[in-house]
């Protein structure tokens, strides 16, 4: 396993009960996160930048 630096974009298409899973939904596709915050906001859109722990992508020799 291994951290990653993500930087997202979010829609605020839902209401704002909804933001916080929305988020966690969208970062759940590049691994597990552990962290995250909100940036930035405009009218339509939420910049969010979190670390997540996502399995090793290296080939081993074996």
């Amino acid at each position: 396993m291994t951290t990653h630096f993500i930087a997202a974009e979010i829609e605020l298409d839902a209401s704002p009960a909804d933001l916080q899973a929305n988020i966690e939904a969208k970062l759940r596709i590049h691994g597990e996160p552990l962290r995250w915050a909100v940036t930035a906001v405009n009218t339509d859109q939420a910049q969010v930048e979190a670390v997540v722990l996502a399995p090793c992508t290296t080939d081993r020799p074996t």
